[in-house]
């Protein structure tokens, strides 16, 4: 199989680390293969894909959408380096208000999955870092939520270098009890 798939300690919230292929000319990887995910219980159809780049210090997040529109991910660092963070807020979970993070690579070849009803969101530690992650409904306005990043009930280690470079949009989200 081209992936291994290794649960973390909160339930639903994945590793996926895919296998290369390496030759002279560079390497190949698969990023997401239906068939491979659903046997691993990741059932959803992915409707959307994005894509973003962001210099070094920047912080996107805590982003969420709400029922009907709240997304499952698959999180991919395809250039640069980031911290990648999930936060459970599924309120009958028994990881409620946890969170969990990762360093996403090209280097380290590790992707996420993020089921829905979690919080999202990443830290960019290296200088350009490109990010593609696909969502299992596609993006609406009105379902738009989040949690401030720095949260003091969350309490999220950011692994911060500096001052964050934060959106004025990400700096007025609310606090983890408002959500």
């Amino acid at each position: 199989m081209p992936f291994n798939f290794e649960k973390t300690f909160i339930d639903g919230l994945i590793k996926i680390v895919p296998k290369q292929f390496f030759d002279e000319r560079g390497y190949f990887k698969e990023i997401y293969k239906k068939s491979d995910f659903m046997k691993n219980n990741i059932t959803e159809d992915f409707l959307q894909d994005n894509f973003s780049f962001s210099k070094k210090g920047v912080l996107r997040g805590i982003h969420l959408q709400k029922e009907p529109y709240s997304q499952s991910k698959i999180v991919n660092c395809l250039k640069g380096k980031i911290l990648d963070v999930a936060i459970d807020l599924r309120k009958n979970s028994p990881t409620y208000g946890q969170w969990y993070s990762q360093i996403l690579s090209a280097e380290n070849n590790i992707s996420m999955y993020i089921p829905s009803g979690f919080g999202h969101g990443f830290y960019s530690l290296g200088e350009e870092n490109l990010v593609l992650y696909k969502t299992s409904s596609e993006y609406n306005a009105e379902s738009e939520s989040g949690i401030i990043w720095n949260d003091p009930d969350l309490n999220i280690n950011w692994q911060l270098i500096g001052q964050p470079i934060i959106s004025q949009k990400d700096k007025e989200l609310k606090k983890f009890k408002e959500v």
